[in-house]
């Protein structure tokens, strides 16, 4: 709900630094690790037009809310206009340009990209950036940036994946959020130690007020033993 503050801030580091930044960093929508935190898609657009103001990359991290856990493939469409997220979906999807809109320069994408079976990760970026080190000249190329990559089993588990979302994998998720809405409803209006319930997508999480030691585990533990 401080999205506005944040955005006031940022100005004013950019202002500030912007020649000593080569990038920022976000995780659209969800701060995991920082305690499930969301926010509005409305920060991400000023961010957005804040970074391209001071000629700073923006990087999306979307290791952990990528690949549909958010309701949308990237959670990054949900910053987007419902016409531009749509140019770039499905078999006919256009290539954003390296201008296009408000998509970032950086897309990170692991984990969800295999389905969790197999370590694989993506690096997805403009065609400005790429070309910046992309040459047959070795003494341009940026040699350590991939000398490792493309094992054929992750691959296969990510085209695998990419099948299922081309089947309606989304639609499957957006279903099941909406089981997840509607299962936790009765217990934060029930238990005055359930508070903040939040939910984006498949990820939905709380907090309890005075929780015992270890409950996130015991929690863990109960509902997989009700699957």
């Amino acid at each position: 709900g401080n999205e506005a503050e944040a955005l006031a801030a940022m100005r004013a580091l950019l202002a500030e630094r912007h020649a000593q930044i080569a990038c920022v960093i976000v995780e659209p929508l969800v701060q995991g690790a920082a305690g499930m935190v969301m926010y509005s898609p409305d920060y991400l657009r000023g961010l957005r037009a804040l970074t391209r103001e001071f000629g700073v990359h923006l990087i999306a991290d979307e290791i952990a809310v990528g690949c549909g856990r958010t309701g949308t493939f990237f959670a990054w469409e949900q910053v987007l206009g419902e016409a531009e997220a749509h140019r770039h979906r499905g078999p006919e999807a256009q290539r954003p340009s390296a201008d296009a809109g408000h998509w970032p320069d950086f897309i990170l994408l692991s984990k969800g990209i295999t389905g969790g079976t197999m370590a694989l990760s993506l690096v997805l970026t403009t065609d400005a950036v790429f070309n910046a080190f992309w040459s047959d000249d070795v003494s341009r190329g940026f040699l350590h940036s991939h000398s490792y990559t493309g094992n054929p089993l992750a691959c296969a588990a990510a085209n695998a994946v990419l099948d299922r979302f081309d089947a309606g994998q989304l639609d499957a998720n957006r279903a099941q959020a909406e089981r997840l809405a509607r299962a936790f409803a009765p217990l934060a209006a029930s238990s005055p130690r359930v508070t903040h319930l939040r939910q984006r997508g498949m990820i939905l999480a709380f907090d309890v007020a005075d929780a015992p030691p270890r409950f996130a585990e015991a929690f863990h533990l109960a509902a997989r033993a009700h699957e």
